[in-house]
């Protein structure tokens, strides 16, 4: 094995005109030091992943002095993301690839990079919410972009130095997850395999050039194939579990959020997703564990050649991928120290991998799971409930398909020796009642493609709630737990000064007692604050950064479950903002939040039979204005529009793309005839909410 030595962290100060200088060069050494809180310069803020900040000044008994700095608001779609900070500049990736350099202190904006992803994403659209965060290395900012290309930025002014396109621009792979900056190299997935046939992968580039590095693919492609990429050797082994001709499937696996990598022993640990379809059936009709899907998969970090792997749900029917946070720990387990990995995977497991070689330690509930009873401990595989693969009906299981831990981040403190996890309670119903397996063939990139039964009407606001919970790995249970409003609420940051925050899907930002939950201190944002937090300080000052937004992501498709905060993107902003002690900013104005209210529109004649097509043709919208055409908080509430009363203005969007600047994708293969469709089965949804209310107002 290969260790990579800490050299220590070399700055590179280049005076211009006698008062500018470039950014440091941030490295393997910057970022393994564990140390040095100054600066925040990857997603989990060093190479361990672990969102956590040796930083003490704003602790748990000076949190109450804690105040607004100032705050930026952003002309982006989607700001649910990480931002970082080097040297007291914020760089941030938001919407579909917009970067921006932002002064700590002030809150002044020094540059912005749009890379205009919208004009070139075309269908790629669809499925993709935007970026989730960005990567440093040595002066320079690199982010994916929702059409796939992965650029290099100078940090100084925002200009392009290199640009690499990552995946074929015809298909549905984009990308949403952050790169990872390690050895000179950058990585980077994608995403997109829900809704497409897709076959995951993972590229390293060169982070000088953007010359390709190697690639390792994540599921086998057709028999008999070889790609000439790192994963080739293995890829006989891999195919061994799947049956079928997944292949024209894609088979999934895109490796769409968490990457971590391990200097010690110089590897990526690559979390894998769901198969494609995530329907077993179809994917590999016969059984079988269906390798890289749903695993932790760890590679060399120079040749990306294989070295072991530890799948998390074999076959994987559930969408129970691994692509959450891998953190990296030394753990004192039964008297020794193990170098471990701490997962929480979506499948409501959390597991703890000794990373030398993928072995199992331990693998406990980290909330309500009836798929499978146990983990066990021998074989590493789930002991499963019967009928849980659906194999004669559907079935109510939980967690979700949006798992008890998604992709937002968990924290790991080294003082508490908690996992700090945002996890939500939430069931779902699995299954293919009334899909056609036999001539399965459905439009790509909707939800249709996924094989499984397509939930009907809206989600009700109590069906689901979230918790956060400190975890404790060695003694595998929860030490405390928090109640926290809705179902996508964001990450968290743990602090040396005995601190867990977390920002919340009703607008409160919270600082927590690390030790007992105990809460310190909130701030009202005036939209929610579902992004990630990080800390970090400037000329010796402690300042804490997060992004706030309008609810993005899938949750928001989920109808009243989201919609009951009255998040509404047309007018509620995106923001950057930031805390110090003492700080007395005050926020702009900001619209009230309120739920949205139907249009009568009784002029409009809804006929039944056109509200019937546009019932089915309303699955390409779903995933953004909400199931039961309630909006939760990415996307105009539709019953509310004035827009679908205009046939010509409904055209100039949905079907010639007139707002796919502003995130809403173009369908020019929808006809008169569906869009008219459309259009009644909207002011049917709208008809149907104020007769529902105006029954419930009777009935007090």
């Amino acid at each position: 094995m290969k260790y990579t030595t800490v050299i220590g962290l070399l700055l590179a100060l280049v005076v211009l005109g006698g008062c500018e200088k470039l950014p440091s060069r941030i490295d393997n050494a910057a970022l393994a030091n564990q140390q040095d809180g100054t600066n925040w310069p990857s997603f989990g803020r060093t190479f361990d992943e672990g969102h956590y900040s040796p930083l003490t000044q704003v602790n748990a008994d000076t949190v109450k002095r804690l105040g607004l700095a100032w705050s930026l608001d952003l002309d982006v779609t989607n700001s649910i993301t990480a931002p970082l900070a080097v040297d007291g500049v914020i760089y941030l990736g938001a919407g579909h690839g917009v970067i921006h350099a932002v002064e700590a202190k002030t809150g002044k904006l020094l540059w912005r990079h749009d890379a205009k992803a919208p004009e070139s994403a075309g269908a790629k659209m669809r499925v993709a919410w935007g970026i989730r965060g960005i990567a440093f290395w040595k002066g320079r900012v690199y982010a994916g972009t929702t059409d796939g290309r992965l650029i290099a930025l100078n940090a100084k002014d925002g200009t392009v130095v290199w640009s690499v396109q990552t995946v074929d621009p015809k298909d549905g792979a984009t990308i949403t997850g952050a790169p990872r900056a390690f050895n000179g190299k950058i990585v980077i997935g994608f995403s997109g395999e829900d809704f497409g046939p897709l076959r995951g992968y993972v590229t390293a580039y060169d982070a000088e050039t953007g010359k390709q590095a190697w690639r390792f693919f994540l599921v086998p492609g057709k028999p008999g194939t070889k790609d000439g990429a790192a994963s080739d050797d293995v890829m006989d082994m891999a195919a061994k579990t799947w049956t079928g001709e997944w292949w024209k499937y894609g088979g999934g696996g895109a490796a769409w959020n968490a990457m971590t990598y391990d200097p010690e022993f110089n590897r990526l640990y690559i979390g894998t997703g769901n198969g494609t379809p995530m329907n077993w059936k179809i994917r590999s009709p016969d059984g079988g564990d269906n390798l890289f899907i749903a695993s932790v998969v760890a590679v060399d970090a120079d040749t990306g050649h294989y070295a072991w792997h530890y799948q998390t749900a074999p076959g994987d029917s559930w969408d129970y991928d691994s692509a959450t946070d891998m953190t990296l720990a030394t753990l004192k387990i039964e008297g020794q120290d193990r170098k471990v990995l701490l997962h929480a995977a979506k499948n409501g497991f959390f597991y703890v991998l000794d990373r030398e070689n993928g072995t199992l330690l331990s693998a406990e509930k980290l909330g309500t799971v009836t798929w499978a009873d146990h983990i066990d401990l021998q074989t590493g595989k789930p002991v499963m409930a019967a009928g849980a693969k659906y194999e004669d009906k559907n079935i109510l299981l939980w967690p979700s398909f949006q798992a008890v831990h998604h992709w937002t981040p968990q924290s790991y403190s080294p003082k508490t020796g908690y996992v700090y996890e945002p996890t939500l309670e939430m069931p779902a119903e699995f299954g293919d009642k009334g899909v056609d397996l036999k001539h399965f063939n459905p439009q790509v990139n909707t939800p249709e493609m996924t094989g499984l039964s397509l939930g009907s009407g809206d989600v009700p606001a109590d069906a689901g709630h979230s918790v956060l919970k400190a975890w404790d790995p060695i003694a595998k249970k929860v030490i405390w737990q928090v109640e926290t409003p809705g179902i996508s609420n964001g990450g968290t940051l743990a602090t040396a000064g005995g601190l867990v925050i977390e920002g919340l899907a009703d607008g409160y930002l919270h600082a927590y007692d690390a030790k007992d939950g105990k809460d310190l201190w909130s701030f009202f944002a005036g939209v929610a604050v579902t992004g990630v937090p990080i800390t970090y300080s400037v000329d010796g000052k402690q300042y804490v950064s997060i992004t706030a937004g309008p609810l993005g992501g899938s949750t928001a498709g989920f109808g009243a479950i989201s919609a009951r905060w009255g998040w509404d993107p047309r007018v509620h902003p995106r923001r950057l903002l930031t805390f110090a002690l003492d700080a007395q900013g005050k926020l702009p104005p900001t619209p009230p939040r309120k739920p949205a209210v139907p249009l009568e529109a009784p002029e409009f004649t809804v006929e039944v039979a056109k509200a019937k097509l546009g019932e089915h043709v309303y699955a390409n919208c779903v995933l953004c204005h909400g199931m039961g055409v309630v909006a939760g908080g990415i996307a105009p509430d539709l019953r509310a529009s004035p827009v679908p009363l205009s046939a010509e203005a409904f055209a100039h969007i949905v079907r010639e793309g007139s707002l796919v600047t502003r995130g809403m994708p173009r369908y020019a293969e929808l006809g008169d005839e569906q869009l008219e469709g459309l259009r009644h089965f909207l002011r049917q949804a709208a008809r149907a909410s104020l007769a529902a209310k105006a029954s419930a107002a009777a009935g007090k």
